[in-house]
This record gives C-alpha cells, structure tokens and sequence, in this order.
C-alpha cells in the first residue's frame, strides 16, 4: 500500500452537503401526542442529522406511509387506536408483509393493561415498550438516542453486505473481460457500486472517474465515465481537463496517492513497474473507510490490468504462432495469400451461427489454421506437382490428415487438441465417403464439419498450382449442389444466410 497524502493542489471542494434528517413517524390517534413529542423534540441531533417527523393518526395511515417510504428509522407506535389492537397489528404488518426489519419499532402505550409489556415484547418484534405516563423528556431523548443508534448500526452492516455481495458479482464482471477496454469499464462501474453508487446514474453528476494506465512511458486513458466519453476514441493525456491532467501528473511524479475529502487519485506501480491510476471526485465527503477501499481497489486494479496485459500477449504470441506454421504448411505447397486466415475467420463465422460461446469461437478461430498442418509430411513431388494426382499420389495426399492429427494430439493443450481434430476430421464428408476414416454425419465433429465448409470454399476461390480460382458464385453453387452429401446441409444455409459477412472476410484478407 502506497503512503497517503493530502492534496493542496486539488481542485477546491463544493461546499459541504447537509446531512438528510432521520426520519421518525409518530403513530397515535391523540394530536396533542403528536405537538408535544414534536415539541419536546425540537432541536435534537444525532450524528449532524436532525430530525423529520412523518404524521399518522391511525393504523391505516400509518400503513399508506410505509407503502411508499423505506427511509424510516424509528416508529413510536400507540397501541389503541382505531380498533384496541390496532397498534400490534400494525407492528405485525411491518415486520411479516412489508418485510422491514429495519425500522426501530417504540411502542408507547397509555393503557397498559390492553397490552402487558411481557406479552407484546414475547409475541411482536418491537424494540421497545413505554408507558406514556413514565415517558419524561430525558427519557424520550434515551429513548431517541437508542433507537437511531440501532437503525444507523443496521444499516451500516446492511450497506457493507450489500457492498460485499457487489464485491462478488464484481469479481466475475472483471475476470470475464477480453479487452482492456472492456476491463477498464467494469473496474469504473464496479467502483461506483462498491461505493454504494450507481455507475450508470451516477457517472455524469455524482462521481467524475479515470482509470489509467502509464504504459510504455505514456499514460493513456483506458475508460472514462460520461462527461468524458470522447476521450474513449482520443485517448492522449493532453485532452485529459487541465485540473486532472494535473493532478495525474503530479501523482506521477511523486508516486503517492493524494485525496482530499472530496477527490482520490489513487496511484499504484506493480513489482515491473507498470504505474496505474484511478481518479475520482465526489460532491460529498468521503470518509476514511472509502479512502481504504479505493485505496486497496486501485491495486487491485494495476495488478489484474498487469494479468490481462501479460494474458492478451501470450494469446497474441500463440495466435501469431499458429498463423506463421499455417501459413509456412501453404507456402511449402506454394499456395500464397491469405487462406489460413480466412479459413480461420470463416470458421468462426460459422461457430457463432450454430450457437457456439464466445470462448469456444475464439479456440475455433485460433485453432482452424492448423487443418492442414499435415502436409509437412507430404513429399513436394505430390504437394506440388501441377497436375492431377494419380491413385498412389493420392493415397499419399490423403495421409496428411492422419499426419496432422497425431502432431497435435501429443499436446495436451487445448487449441492443439482441438487443432487435431479439426486436421483429423475436416476431410470427412457428411454422406461417410471422405478420408481418414469415412466417418458420417454427426459421426464428425462439428469443427471437423465448419472447416470442412470454410476450406472448400476458399480452396475454390483460391489460385493453387492445379487450378485456376472459381468465380465466387460458381463456387457457392457448387457448395449448394453438395449440402447434405459433401458438407452438413443446416452449416451450409447459414452460410448462404451470412454471405454480406463472407464478403467482408474476403475484402479484409485479400490475396496479396
């Protein structure tokens, strides 16, 4: 944990926010019970909040109260009213139907004898019972005093429940983000929350928030809430506020945290010396536990950054190396341009159609370039030759499937085991005449069955050493011809469903 320092250099505060009262209902049918407890109550103050009575001169009001107020602390409750157990009803009423639990219930009664004191605390969940004629002012003050005590001491292990149960769900919003942009928009909401906050109403008026990260020796902005949207697109330092740019850069410089009671810029460098920031301004006080829970957020925050950071480059690093032996395997067969990567992004396009997660369309589109990755095996006299191959060549040609999958099946890695599959399986045909293993139908595996389609189909488009490309729409008819002898029938009209996007692969990875 860094060290702590308040910030002169803050942009000055608003001024300071009234406390809301605490909010007291008198219940009782007696007006005069009502002008002297409102009385003899003026001027009381408990933790800076003075007080807000709520008038009902039966149970029946008192219940049209409660209905649409769930800010009520305390409840001082007369017993006979309308009915002579009007009063015990409504306690019963508050605590079994509406559910509150939290309200601080006072009975007051001037007939004790219509409600025994060990009966009613036996039998109904009150919190205290007083008899009209012993309640002085002294005692009505400890009475007061007890109550508001209790109520703000629930809520406060309410509000940290709460703030735990976010905490959690928080948790799994994070961890599931793919992009760093996407985790550093979770990390804003999820502040708000924790704080008690609503980061989508919030954003714009109540809190102003940065995360940052000074990566590669700039700082660039990862998320900003509403009133900075822009900076989502331009993310220079520059076009920051000069008051925050400031603030960022002299946290920067001294490497410290600074806050004041209405601004925290959180400052935290990991043990690689990645530093990140969150900046935040509230327009009321913020106290000392929420100084330590940003304080304790924001490296919570560098540290799972720094994991993505290092997670996106292995994807990045394995992804790439996949690419590199695909496209090494084409070009020993002297095929250029972009195949594997538009069997890849093909192949995709197909997982999402048939209903595949995210996670699984991306091991798809990482491991589809492997599907020919047998061909190392093959000798160049049949890998290239020009012409069409007679029947022993073509059995030779046909053992690069078996090849591909037993290189990648000695992975236990999951791209690699899900790349043999696919070098196993994608030369199977639905109606069981393919190789290796005349497997039919649902017999083969459903990546087997996606690369299949995406490999024919480009292969047709494609210039190799035994042909000329096809026209893009003589290919489609013969891939129409063959659904549901050649090629699973339900993958090709989801292909014919999604041609714009087929398109938009083709105009992406062009042949170069």
């Amino acid at each position: 944990m860094t060290d702590l320092v308040f910030a002169d250099e803050l942009p000055e505060a608003p001024m300071a926010k009234v406390l809301d009262p605490w909010v007291v209902m008198i219940v009782d049918d007696d007006p005069a019970v009502h002008e002297v407890t409102q009385l003899v109550m003026a001027g009381f103050e408990f933790a800076g909040r003075r007080l807000l009575f709520l008038d009902a001169y039966s149970a029946v009001e008192a219940r049209e109260l409660l209905a649409s107020r769930r800010d009520i602390a305390m409840i001082l409750l007369d017993v006979v009213m309308e009915s002579e157990h009007a009063g015990l009803e409504l306690a019963r009423y508050i605590r079994e139907e509406l559910n509150n639990h939290h309200v601080r219930i006072v009975l007051r009664t001037g007939q004790p004898g219509q409600a025994p004191e060990e009966h009613v605390i036996k039998s109904y969940d009150i919190n205290d019972y007083k008899e009209k004629t012993e309640l002085t002012k002294r005692k009505l003050i400890t009475v007061f005093y007890n109550a508001l005590r209790s109520y703000r001491d629930i809520m406060i292990i309410e509000s940290s429940r709460l703030a735990l149960r976010r905490a959690i769900d928080s948790i799994t919003k994070v961890y599931d983000s793919h992009n760093l942009r996407r985790f550093a928009s979770a990390v804003l909401e999820q502040v708000g929350h924790l704080l008690g906050m609503d980061a989508q109403g919030l954003c714009a008026t109540r809190v102003a928030a940065y995360a940052a990260s000074h990566m590669e020796g700039r700082l660039k902005v990862l998320a900003a809430t509403a009133e900075y949207s822009r900076l989502l697109v331009d993310e220079e330092l520059r076009d920051l506020p000069e008051d925050v740019r400031g603030v960022l850069e002299n946290a920067l410089e001294q490497q410290q945290s600074h806050f004041d009671e209405r601004h925290f810029v959180g400052y935290y460098r990991s043990s690689t010396g990645n530093e990140s920031l969150l900046y935040m301004v509230f327009d009321e006080p913020v106290d000392a536990a929420a100084r330590e829970l940003l304080e304790i957020f924001c490296a919570n925050v560098a540290i799972t950054y720094e994991s993505l950071l290092l997670r996106e480059e292995i994807q990045d690093t394995q992804r790439s190396t996949v690419y590199i032996l695909g496209e090494a395997v084409e070009k020993r067969s002297k095929e250029t341009g972009a195949h594997v990567r538009r069997v890849a992004e093909l192949s995709a396009l197909l997982g999402e159609s048939v209903g595949m997660k995210g996670a699984d369309v991306e091991f798809l589109r990482q491991a589809a370039p492997l599907h020919d990755v047998g061909k190392i095996g093959i000798p160049d006299r049949v890998l290239n030759k020009p012409g069409k191959l007679d029947e022993e060549e073509w059995e030779v040609m046909k053992t690069h499937a078996r090849i591909g999958y037993e290189l990648l099946n000695k992975s236990d890695k999951r791209i690699l085991q899900l790349g043999a599959t696919i070098a196993h399986e994608h030369h199977e045909r639905w109606d069981g005449l393919g190789y290796p293993r005349g497997l039919a139908g649902e017999q083969i595996h459903i990546v087997g069955r996606i690369v299949a389609l995406a490999d024919v189909l480009d292969a047709l488009v494609s210039e190799r050493c035994y042909k000329k490309p096809w026209n893009f729409d003589e290919a489609l008819d013969l891939i129409r011809s063959e659904a549901g002898t050649r090629f699973d029938p339900n993958l090709v009209r989801m292909l014919l469903e999604r041609l714009d996007d087929v398109r938009m692969i083709y105009e992406r990875y062009p042949d170069s």
